[in-house]
């Protein structure tokens, strides 16, 4: 059997998505966690792009392989693993639930904008477009509890980091964001009550967000206080 490290940081959303896949599959692996603002050596060598996850895959021969991008990571494992299916059999399903990973990404490239956010019209500008991208959503959620109905998926292995974030944010202040979006209220969660989604960050993950939103002077955390 082939042996799985996954280079990973503590916060990435991106890893999170690979790890919940990992544990989903039920696959033995090593997690070693790097410091992004300090990159190793070793760790710029085998990394194209200086960006995590990374999969090292060590065969038993003694070769090796890396894999890097997390949609790649988590199609291989899905691809290679044993475990429950985590896409749909059917190609035009399997192709819209990609779509979706996509979407999700798209959904990060906003959170990233809002939790950086250093004033009140930035803020509400990335609100805004949240807002709008769950309320999308919102119409593609079948009965739930996930994406797709009573099956775990790789979208929902893509969605759960996302949603984690509120987790933290809901306690800073109430955003709206998910103002009348049932079925999006309802699939976080979920999702934060699955094993694989809970097991997929260290338990000092919102002390670690915290200080994340300190160093970049969010305006998320004056929010208690201007009020």
């Amino acid at each position: 059997m082939s042996r799985l490290t996954l280079v990973s940081h503590h916060l990435c959303p991106y890893v999170q998505r690979a790890a919940i896949t990992l544990l989903e599959k039920r696959v033995e692996f090593e997690r070693i966690n790097i410091d992004l603002a300090d990159k190793p050596d070793w760790f710029l060598k085998i990394s194209p792009l200086g960006k995590v996850p990374l999969l090292r895959i060590e065969e038993e021969d003694g070769s090796e392989a890396i894999l890097f991008e997390s949609s790649v990571i988590c199609e291989y494992l899905e691809e290679t693993q044993a475990g429950a299916a985590l896409h749909p059999a059917d190609p035009l399903t399997r192709a819209r639930h990609r779509g979706w990973m996509e979407f999700g990404s798209s959904v990060l490239s906003d959170l990233w904008g809002y939790e950086t956010a250093q004033d009140a019209a930035q803020l509400e500008i990335k609100r805004k477009a949240l807002a709008a991208k769950f309320a999308t959503i919102e119409d593609a959620l079948a009965d739930g509890p996930y994406f797709a109905g009573s099956s775990f998926s790789l979208v929902d292995a893509v969605f759960a980091p996302v949603f984690r974030y509120f987790d933290l944010f809901d306690a800073l202040g109430d955003g709206g964001i998910f103002d009348g979006l049932d079925r999006v209220k309802r699939w976080r969660k979920a999702l934060s009550a699955r094993a694989s989604v809970r097991d997929a960050v260290g338990e000092d993950y919102p002390q670690r967000l915290t200080e994340f939103l300190e160093k970049h002077n969010s305006i998320l955390l004056r929010l208690p206080a201007a009020a």
